[in-house]
Protein backbone atom coordinates (compact mmCIF):
# COMPACT_ATOMS: atom_id res chain seq x y z
CA UNK A 1 0.00 0.00 0.00
CA UNK A 2 2.81 2.39 0.86
CA UNK A 3 4.39 1.89 -2.58
CA UNK A 4 1.25 3.02 -4.41
CA UNK A 5 0.54 5.94 -2.08
CA UNK A 6 3.06 8.28 -3.73
CA UNK A 7 1.88 7.71 -7.34
CA UNK A 8 -1.74 7.91 -6.15
CA UNK A 9 -1.20 11.29 -4.48
CA UNK A 10 0.85 12.52 -7.43
CA UNK A 11 -1.87 11.37 -9.83
CA UNK A 12 -4.66 13.01 -7.83
CA UNK A 13 -2.68 16.24 -7.62
CA UNK A 14 -2.06 16.29 -11.38
CA UNK A 15 -5.68 15.50 -12.23
CA UNK A 16 -6.86 18.18 -9.81
CA UNK A 17 -4.59 20.83 -11.35
CA UNK A 18 -5.62 19.93 -14.91
CA UNK A 19 -9.32 19.91 -14.02
CA UNK A 20 -8.99 23.31 -12.34
CA UNK A 21 -7.34 24.70 -15.48
CA UNK A 22 -10.21 23.33 -17.58
CA UNK A 23 -12.79 24.87 -15.25
CA UNK A 24 -10.93 28.18 -15.38
CA UNK A 25 -11.07 28.11 -19.18
CA UNK A 26 -14.84 27.52 -19.04
CA UNK A 27 -15.12 30.57 -16.78
CA UNK A 28 -13.04 32.54 -19.29
CA UNK A 29 -15.36 31.28 -22.04
CA UNK A 30 -18.39 32.75 -20.25
CA UNK A 31 -16.49 36.01 -19.73
CA UNK A 32 -15.46 36.22 -23.41
CA UNK A 33 -18.99 35.46 -24.59
CA UNK A 34 -20.23 38.32 -22.42
CA UNK A 35 -17.66 40.67 -23.97
CA UNK A 36 -18.63 39.58 -27.49
CA UNK A 37 -22.32 40.09 -26.71
CA UNK A 38 -21.53 43.61 -25.51
CA UNK A 39 -19.59 44.35 -28.69
CA UNK A 40 -22.37 43.03 -30.93
CA UNK A 41 -24.91 45.12 -29.01
CA UNK A 42 -22.66 48.15 -29.41
CA UNK A 43 -22.23 47.57 -33.14
CA UNK A 44 -25.99 47.33 -33.73
CA UNK A 45 -26.87 50.22 -31.43
CA UNK A 46 -28.50 53.55 -32.23
CA UNK A 47 -26.37 55.94 -34.32
CA UNK A 48 -24.44 58.64 -32.48
CA UNK A 49 -22.81 61.87 -33.72
CA UNK A 50 -19.16 61.85 -34.67
CA UNK A 51 -17.13 62.52 -31.51
CA UNK A 52 -15.42 65.84 -31.05
CA UNK A 53 -12.89 64.43 -28.59
CA UNK A 54 -11.59 61.07 -29.80
CA UNK A 55 -11.31 58.17 -27.36
CA UNK A 56 -10.64 54.87 -29.18
CA UNK A 57 -11.32 52.77 -26.09
CA UNK A 58 -14.77 54.26 -25.45
CA UNK A 59 -15.77 54.94 -29.06
CA UNK A 60 -14.65 51.71 -30.73
CA UNK A 61 -17.57 50.23 -32.72
CA UNK A 62 -19.68 53.38 -32.17
CA UNK A 63 -22.50 53.30 -34.76
CA UNK A 64 -22.90 56.36 -37.00
CA UNK A 65 -25.01 57.55 -39.90
CA UNK A 66 -23.39 60.23 -42.05
CA UNK A 67 -24.65 62.29 -44.98
CA UNK A 68 -22.09 63.88 -47.24
CA UNK A 69 -19.82 63.41 -50.20
CA UNK A 70 -17.48 60.53 -51.03
CA UNK A 71 -14.25 61.92 -52.43
CA UNK A 72 -12.66 60.68 -55.65
CA UNK A 73 -9.35 59.80 -53.96
CA UNK A 74 -8.83 56.31 -52.62
CA UNK A 75 -6.26 54.21 -50.83
CA UNK A 76 -6.05 50.47 -51.39
CA UNK A 77 -5.34 48.12 -48.50
CA UNK A 78 -4.29 44.63 -49.58
CA UNK A 79 -6.39 41.97 -47.80
CA UNK A 80 -7.67 38.45 -48.32
CA UNK A 81 -11.31 37.43 -47.94
CA UNK A 82 -12.29 33.81 -47.33
CA UNK A 83 -13.73 32.01 -50.36
CA UNK A 84 -12.96 35.06 -52.51
CA UNK A 85 -9.21 35.58 -52.38
CA UNK A 86 -6.98 38.62 -52.50
CA UNK A 87 -8.28 42.10 -53.01
CA UNK A 88 -8.33 45.61 -51.61
CA UNK A 89 -10.20 47.50 -48.98
CA UNK A 90 -11.02 50.86 -50.52
CA UNK A 91 -10.47 53.83 -48.21
CA UNK A 92 -11.81 57.21 -49.38
CA UNK A 93 -12.37 60.60 -47.77
CA UNK A 94 -15.91 61.41 -46.71
CA UNK A 95 -16.93 65.05 -46.29
CA UNK A 96 -20.00 65.80 -44.17
CA UNK A 97 -19.75 69.54 -44.74
CA UNK A 98 -18.09 70.35 -41.44
CA UNK A 99 -16.05 67.16 -40.95
CA UNK A 100 -13.80 65.17 -43.27
CA UNK A 101 -13.10 61.60 -42.17
CA UNK A 102 -11.81 58.32 -43.56
CA UNK A 103 -14.36 55.89 -45.00
CA UNK A 104 -13.69 52.17 -45.44
CA UNK A 105 -16.07 51.55 -48.34
CA UNK A 106 -15.52 47.81 -48.66
CA UNK A 107 -13.74 45.17 -50.71
CA UNK A 108 -12.90 44.74 -54.39
CA UNK A 109 -10.97 41.82 -55.96
CA UNK A 110 -7.45 42.57 -57.16
CA UNK A 111 -8.65 42.39 -60.79
CA UNK A 112 -11.02 45.31 -60.09
CA UNK A 113 -8.45 47.46 -58.32
CA UNK A 114 -8.32 49.99 -61.16
CA UNK A 115 -12.04 49.87 -61.99
CA UNK A 116 -13.91 53.19 -61.71
CA UNK A 117 -16.03 53.62 -58.57
CA UNK A 118 -19.00 55.83 -57.90
CA UNK A 119 -18.62 58.77 -55.57
CA UNK A 120 -20.48 61.96 -54.82
CA UNK A 121 -23.42 62.40 -52.46
CA UNK A 122 -24.15 59.42 -50.24
CA UNK A 123 -25.49 58.32 -46.89
CA UNK A 124 -23.24 55.99 -44.95
CA UNK A 125 -24.29 53.70 -42.12
CA UNK A 126 -21.34 52.23 -40.28
CA UNK A 127 -19.18 52.09 -37.20
CA UNK A 128 -16.12 53.86 -35.92
CA UNK A 129 -13.14 51.58 -35.61
CA UNK A 130 -9.45 51.59 -34.78
CA UNK A 131 -8.26 48.40 -36.51
CA UNK A 132 -5.20 46.56 -35.31
CA UNK A 133 -3.95 45.37 -38.69
CA UNK A 134 -0.23 45.78 -38.15
CA UNK A 135 2.07 43.29 -36.46
CA UNK A 136 5.78 42.48 -36.53
CA UNK A 137 5.54 40.75 -39.94
CA UNK A 138 3.45 43.44 -41.70
CA UNK A 139 5.39 45.10 -44.56
CA UNK A 140 5.73 48.84 -44.79
CA UNK A 141 3.06 50.54 -46.88
CA UNK A 142 3.89 51.38 -50.48
CA UNK A 143 2.40 54.86 -50.36
CA UNK A 144 3.64 55.90 -53.80
CA UNK A 145 2.34 52.70 -55.39
CA UNK A 146 -0.92 53.01 -53.39
CA UNK A 147 -0.66 49.55 -51.88
CA UNK A 148 -1.18 49.58 -48.13
CA UNK A 149 -0.72 46.56 -45.92
CA UNK A 150 -2.47 47.93 -42.84
CA UNK A 151 -5.10 50.54 -42.13
CA UNK A 152 -2.72 52.97 -40.47
CA UNK A 153 -5.22 55.69 -39.63
CA UNK A 154 -2.75 58.47 -38.92
CA UNK A 155 -0.80 57.97 -42.16
CA UNK A 156 -3.98 57.58 -44.22
CA UNK A 157 -5.47 60.72 -42.75
CA UNK A 158 -2.33 62.62 -43.66
CA UNK A 159 -2.41 61.41 -47.28
CA UNK A 160 -6.14 62.08 -47.78
CA UNK A 161 -6.19 65.26 -45.67
CA UNK A 162 -8.85 64.03 -43.24
CA UNK A 163 -9.27 63.72 -39.52
CA UNK A 164 -7.68 60.55 -38.08
CA UNK A 165 -11.13 59.00 -37.72
CA UNK A 166 -12.19 55.87 -39.63
CA UNK A 167 -15.76 54.80 -40.39
CA UNK A 168 -16.26 51.21 -41.55
CA UNK A 169 -19.29 51.15 -43.87
CA UNK A 170 -22.14 48.72 -43.29
CA UNK A 171 -24.34 50.25 -45.96
CA UNK A 172 -23.77 53.01 -48.50
CA UNK A 173 -26.70 54.60 -50.30
CA UNK A 174 -26.52 54.71 -53.29
CA UNK A 175 -24.83 51.33 -53.52
CA UNK A 176 -21.77 50.79 -55.67
CA UNK A 177 -22.25 47.25 -57.10
CA UNK A 178 -18.50 46.84 -57.47
CA UNK A 179 -17.87 47.21 -53.74
CA UNK A 180 -18.62 44.62 -51.08
CA UNK A 181 -18.88 46.20 -47.61
CA UNK A 182 -16.84 44.48 -44.89
CA UNK A 183 -18.55 45.78 -41.75
CA UNK A 184 -17.08 45.35 -38.30
CA UNK A 185 -18.21 42.27 -36.40
CA UNK A 186 -16.89 39.87 -33.77
CA UNK A 187 -15.72 37.10 -36.11
CA UNK A 188 -12.13 38.33 -35.99
CA UNK A 189 -11.98 38.33 -32.19
CA UNK A 190 -10.49 35.03 -31.00
CA UNK A 191 -12.47 32.94 -28.54
CA UNK A 192 -10.57 29.69 -28.12
CA UNK A 193 -11.39 29.04 -24.47
CA UNK A 194 -13.63 26.05 -25.22
CA UNK A 195 -10.82 24.34 -27.14
CA UNK A 196 -8.43 25.10 -24.28
CA UNK A 197 -10.91 23.66 -21.76
CA UNK A 198 -11.31 20.47 -23.81
CA UNK A 199 -7.51 20.18 -23.98
CA UNK A 200 -7.09 20.47 -20.21
CA UNK A 201 -9.93 18.02 -19.50
CA UNK A 202 -8.46 15.56 -22.02
CA UNK A 203 -5.05 15.83 -20.35
CA UNK A 204 -6.72 15.22 -16.98
CA UNK A 205 -8.30 12.05 -18.35
CA UNK A 206 -4.98 10.87 -19.81
CA UNK A 207 -3.22 11.65 -16.53
CA UNK A 208 -5.85 9.64 -14.60
CA UNK A 209 -5.50 6.66 -16.94
CA UNK A 210 -1.71 6.74 -16.73
CA UNK A 211 -1.88 6.99 -12.94
CA UNK A 212 -4.25 4.04 -12.80
CA UNK A 213 -1.98 2.01 -15.07
CA UNK A 214 1.05 2.85 -12.94
CA UNK A 215 -0.73 1.85 -9.72
CA UNK A 216 -1.98 -1.39 -11.28
CA UNK A 217 1.52 -2.21 -12.46
CA UNK A 218 2.93 -1.51 -9.02
CA UNK A 219 0.33 -3.72 -7.34
CA UNK A 220 1.12 -6.56 -9.70
CA UNK A 221 4.79 -6.22 -8.80
CA UNK A 222 3.94 -6.29 -5.11
CA UNK A 223 1.99 -9.53 -5.53
CA UNK A 224 4.98 -11.13 -7.18
CA UNK A 225 4.92 -14.25 -9.37
CA UNK A 226 2.53 -17.00 -8.47
CA UNK A 227 4.05 -20.19 -7.04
Amino acid sequence: MKRILAPLLFGLLGVGILLSLGIWQLQRLDWKRGILDQIETRIAGAPEPLPVMVSPTEQRYQPVVLDGMIGDEELRVLVSVKQVGAGYRIISPFDTGDRRVLLDRGFVPVADGDAPRSGGAAQVTGNLHWPDDRNASTPENDVEGNIWFARDIGAMAEVLQTEPLLVIAREVDPTDPGLRPLPVDTTGIPNDHLQYAITWFSLAAVWAVMTGALILRQRNKDKGPKA
